[in-house]
């Protein structure tokens, strides 16, 4: 098979997942991130569930040159967190807190043609063109 068919195949299955948890829907995730009011805490058991999953599986295949595929797996080499990796860190958690959506989420958001996905997913395009632009 198709190595992008596969590809394809997991995004869909990790899209349908993120829908049926909630993640797509920001009401809930804001839920989880105000823990001083009405705090909703089942997200707490989607990435419960996502470690108990990939966890495993990442032990076992840490030393893996290539994958099931025969690709090459490229690792990132830098461990080290300086001030790029602190204020982009900062940015999406806050952006992630007003909004209540993240990349995989939004995309996963666009089937059910919610406008708040789309104007997200707009200006974080707006700001990774800016930040290529702009910060090199």
């Amino acid at each position: 098979m198709n190595d992008k068919f596969i590809s394809l195949i997991c995004g869909v299955i990790f899209g349908i997942g993120l829908v049926i948890s909630g993640m797509t829907n920001p009401e809930k995730v804001i839920g989880f991130l105000s823990i001083t009011h009405n705090w909703d805490a089942s997200l707490i058991f989607v990435m419960g569930g996502a470690v108990i999953t990939a966890g495993p599986f990442f032990y076992l295949l840490k030393n893996k040159e290539a994958s099931a595929l025969g690709n090459q797996i490229k690792l990132p080499k830098k461990q080290k967190i300086d001030n790029k990796t602190i204020i982009g860190a900062s940015l999406f958690g806050v952006g992630w807190g007003l909004v209540g959506l993240c990349p995989g989420p939004a995309i996963s958001a666009l089937a059910t043609l919610d406008p708040v996905a789309f104007v997200f997913l707009i200006s974080m395009a707006a700001g990774v063109l800016a930040k290529k632009n702009i910060v090199k």
